[in-house]
């Protein structure tokens, strides 16, 4: 029941996770924000294709593990992309951009079992990710965001992200910054 009170709070409870996890990717605390990723992690953004009208469910978004993507990784690249940027010496990110990672419109899309006794959410929401890169680069990242977190004791987990894009053009230089 959406309006009930343990609905509520496990909302409220997945809100505060998220809003946490941008500041520390913002804050550029990115061990940390490793520490909020599931052993098993998805992490998988699609290329996005300008496609006619009546195709888009089938081709406007590439498939996870078929072709290319932006993004089709696990907890392992992912903590090795961390650790490229912590050496100081990777070429996209020397110095370091400066992030800013908004969302909002949260929505529990699926809760498993129930809201009294959550131990997997599905959420939905849309993101929009600044970077300002040396002197004069500034990209604006903006689209939809689902995301299954996985109950760990006390805590939350990501155990999958999908990112949808509005662009299907990047004007980025590259994406070196983590979503």
């Amino acid at each position: 029941m959406k309006n009930g009170l343990a609905y509520l709070e496990l909302k409220q409870e997945i809100e505060e996770f998220l809003y946490h996890e941008a500041d520390l990717l913002d804050q550029r605390k990115f061990r940390e924000w490793l520490d909020l990723l599931a052993e098993d992690l998805v992490y998988f953004m699609p290329i996005r294709r300008n496609v006619k009208f009546g195709e888009h469910e089938e081709r406007e978004n590439t498939r996870q593990g078929e072709g290319i993507s932006w993004f089709d990784e696990d907890k392992w690249t992912v903590t090795k992309r961390v650790e490229q940027i912590l050496t100081g010496v990777h070429y996209a990110e020397e110095p370091l951009s400066r992030v800013t990672h908004m969302v909002s419109n949260i929505r529990l899309l699926d809760i498993k079992p129930d809201a009294a006794h959550p131990e997997e959410v599905t959420v939905g929401c849309r993101f929009l990710v600044y970077q300002s890169r040396v002197e004069y680069e500034n990209y604006t990242f903006i689209g939809r965001r689902f995301d299954t977190l996985r109950r760990h004791g006390d805590a939350w987990l990501i155990a999958r992200r999908e990112l949808i894009l509005e662009q299907n053009v990047l004007l980025a230089k590259n994406l070196s910054i983590l979503f």
